[in-house]
């Protein structure tokens, strides 16, 4: 058996990877997409290559040249690269295609080393290694019947969103034999390429195959981790993630900040939104009007304030809307005067904001990460602003209401500014739940400041949604006028004009995720291998047993059991031992997650 790689193309959407080189000399993790691919093929016994080059070819020759003595390396070239698509450089390789069995690869991709032994060692002699469609693929689409026999090749103008469950992207890497390439897909290629021309692509060949009964081509199923297409540079840093290994993999995920639906079946444990809202309903309801928000520009930020104002019961002129809580604590740490004290550890994004000369920390290690309103007053002598994160992140510290109205009002006696943030207060059990976003208090105590992040809560990061609110109506004005004009999106702005029919709804999710808090820790200090932190929030603190690493538990959840946590082994403010933060998901998941600890013991 042979190997046919197709490596003609000029890689244009890679930009400067591809200035001095081809394609395939692309590296990931240090190493270059051809020398992954003829890696492979030596390790499966493939004693002789096929490559079919065309853009930047003798600098491609030059750097094999010697690399891979063991290989019998051949070269067909396309002198017409930049006007042919991969259906002609296959043509171009019909001799060798028919003289012997083939593995097909193209040049653009990276792979397990396993696809390869599976794809030779199955039985099957015609076989297009295949898997499961998700929503970032792009290219040739299958459909796969019970027996693995590849029954369609959907053309894009055939596809449809609301059948992907049933389809199957190739991954453009095949195994043909002799008698398969000669009775049947050149001949069809010759016929394909008479009628259609030399800009087209090979994979349409096995769609005309698929409506014919005498030919089986066989399906080979495979994890979308396995593997990624390398079009572009995003492609190419998802790929260095998803191939990386260890404490390496970690950072480079811990980086990406989101966009985690580029990884396929990962359990993100980092980041926390709640997984019982939005509910079904309504999410058709946002879908129904898809077409609409996407093609119409949103509201001012005088009409989304009274969006939030209808939402929260605030009156417009005192609430401000944002991009995520985020872009409010930005603004508000611009905007307001003086020096703030804060909690440490806490939520990073203020201290970051506030800068460290203007920022006192607070230490809360010697109490065990707890803290009463007297510790926070005596704070304050220095400081002009207190920031309270009521459950603190990440302790999940709680305080009652009645400790912080009067820690407000103590505070805003002294000419002081409270900024409480209570993005995470939904979530405390029902009997301990409050808020501070009331109108008459917010307008009667114009020195608090209450930031909300509906992204969390409401379980939409996406929409990057937080709501600021204030007495101070100055203030409120400032904050509202600094962002640009459109910082809120349409579908945004829609979720806030319907959210409140879905009170219940929300509030229900609310309760579930308390209860599923109080289970989850339950089961995590069961396992014996930590001990949890009480928690009113959606997450939960560990502090891991002796002799356990956060960062090697954090490697092997994600390299072994595709789960993404967040390890504290490198945040301050902690006291001696090693930490996790843990999101608190839907109850399957969560019990997923434990198992996935268990097999770390």
């Amino acid at each position: 058996m042979q190997a046919i790689i197709l490596a003609a193309g000029m890689g244009k959407r890679l930009g400067k990877y591809t200035r001095d080189g081809t394609k395939c000399m692309v590296k990931v993790n240090g190493k270059s997409l051809i020398e992954h691919s003829l890696e492979a093929l030596i390790a499966v016994g493939i004693k002789r290559v096929v490559m079919v080059v065309g853009y930047r070819a003798e600098t491609l020759r030059t750097f094999l040249e010697g690399r891979y003595p063991e290989l019998e390396l051949c070269y067909i070239e396309n002198p017409i690269y930049d006007k042919t698509n991969n259906i002609y450089s296959l043509w171009l390789a019909r001799q060798e295609l028919a003289a012997e069995d083939s593995l097909l690869l193209e040049s653009d991709l990276i792979f397990h080393p396993s696809i390869i032994r599976k794809l030779v060692d199955d039985v099957e002699p015609n076989l297009a290694v295949v898997s499961k469609f998700e929503s970032w693929m792009d290219g040739t689409v299958t459909m796969v019947d019970e027996k693995r026999n590849i029954v369609s090749v959907i053309d894009k103008a055939d596809f449809k969103w609301k059948r992907v469950e049933d389809y199957y992207k190739t991954v453009n890497i095949y195994k043909f034999s002799k008698e398969f390439s000669k009775t049947f897909y050149l001949p069809f290629l010759d016929a394909y390429m008479a009628a259609f021309g030399q800009n087209e692509y090979y994979e349409q060949v096995l769609k005309v195959l698929a409506f014919l009964s005498d030919v089986r081509l066989k399906a080979l199923p495979v994890s979308a981790r396995r593997w990624y297409e390398i079009d572009d540079p995003n492609d190419l840093e998802v790929a260095e993630t998803i191939f990386s290994e260890g404490d390496t993999k970690y950072a480079l995920m811990a980086k990406r900040y989101g966009g985690y639906w580029r990884f396929p079946g990962m359990l993100d444990y980092c980041y926390l939104v709640n997984p019982y809202f939005p509910p079904k309903r309504m999410v058709k309801e946002m879908l129904s009007s898809f077409r609409e928000l996407m093609s119409q520009y949103p509201s001012a930020a005088r009409i989304q304030s009274s969006l939030a104002g209808k939402v929260f019961g605030i009156e417009p002129e005192r609430i401000v809307v944002g991009n995520g809580a985020a872009e409010l604590i930005d603004v508000a740490s611009r905007l307001l005067p003086g020096r703030m004290a804060i909690t440490s550890p806490s939520f990073n994004e203020y201290p970051a904001r506030f800068g460290k000369e203007r920022t006192i920390v607070v230490p809360t290690a010697n109490g065990n990460l707890s803290y009463g309103t007297a510790e926070l007053i005596a704070a304050m002598e220095g400081a002009d602003i207190l920031v309270l994160v009521n459950p603190d992140n990440p302790s999940g510290h709680f305080l009652g209401k009645d400790e912080v109205k009067g820690l407000v009002e103590t505070l805003l006696s002294k000419g002081k500014r409270v900024i409480f943030d209570e993005s995470f207060i939904d979530f405390a059990e029902r009997e301990k739940r409050y808020t501070l976003l009331d109108d008459d208090y917010l307008a009667s105590h114009p020195g608090l400041i209450v930031i909300k992040s509906i992204s969390k809560s409401y379980g939409v990061p996406g929409f990057r949604l937080g709501v600021l609110a204030t007495g101070d109506l100055e203030l409120a004005a400032a904050i509202r006028k600094a962002p640009a004009v459109w910082n809120i999106n349409s579908f945004a702005e829609f979720f806030l004009q319907i959210v409140d029919k879905y009170k219940r709804w929300y509030l229900a999710s609310c309760d579930e995720i308390a209860e599923e808090r109080a289970r989850f820790a339950g089961a995590l200090e069961a396992t014996g291998m930590m001990s949890v932190y009480p928690s009113q929030a959606n997450f939960l603190l560990c502090r891991l047993k002796a002799g356990l690493s956060s960062r090697a538990l954090a490697d092997f959840l994600l390299e072994d059991c595709r789960i993404f946590i967040k390890d504290l082994g490198d945040k301050p403010g902690f006291p001696e031992g090693q930490f996790i933060r843990l999101a608190v998901r839907a109850t399957g998941e969560n019990d997923r997650f434990v198992e996935a600890l268990k097999k770390y013991q």
